[in-house]
């Protein structure tokens, strides 16, 4: 399995940050995304803006402390666990994937792209949370 782990700051309070990165009616701060189908409780998918779809699973859920899932597509499979902290008056999160591919030559690439994909998460994060903070105010 390949890991890849990115920490970020945020200056607002976690229950913030805990609440956007949960909530997956609302997917339209996710530049990656065209759309995310809740199944149920437990399970939900995400599709790409090109269509391509990631089954996923919850399967740790704890309020501004912990969200942990497995996830499956037709290239790789693996889980991602996501540690919130409060720190230095704001937010800490701690995320982290580790994917096992299908493709061997995938397999020399994944941890680059894992690490592209964690960027953007995060880059898209702060424009959401920026958002929320100017509503708050």
């Amino acid at each position: 399995m390949k890991q890849s782990t990115i920490t970020a700051q945020f200056s607002c309070d976690c229950k913030t940050v805990w609440d956007i990165v949960t909530d997956n009616a609302n997917y339209g701060w996710r530049s990656d995304l065209s759309g995310i189908e809740v199944v149920d409780e437990q399970n939900f998918d995400e599709y790409t803006k090109d269509g391509f779809v990631t089954h996923f699973c919850i399967t740790a859920k704890e309020p501004c402390r912990e969200y942990r899932f497995t996830m499956e597509n037709k290239n790789m499979s693996g889980r991602w666990s996501g540690i919130f902290e409060e720190k230095d008056g704001g937010t800490q999160i701690t995320f982290t994937e580790e994917v096992q591919v299908n493709n061997p030559i995938m397999n020399l690439f994944i941890k680059a792209y894992l690490k592209k994909q964690q960027a953007q998460y995060i880059a898209d994060l702060r424009k959401a949370l920026e958002g929320a903070d100017r509503v708050s105010k």
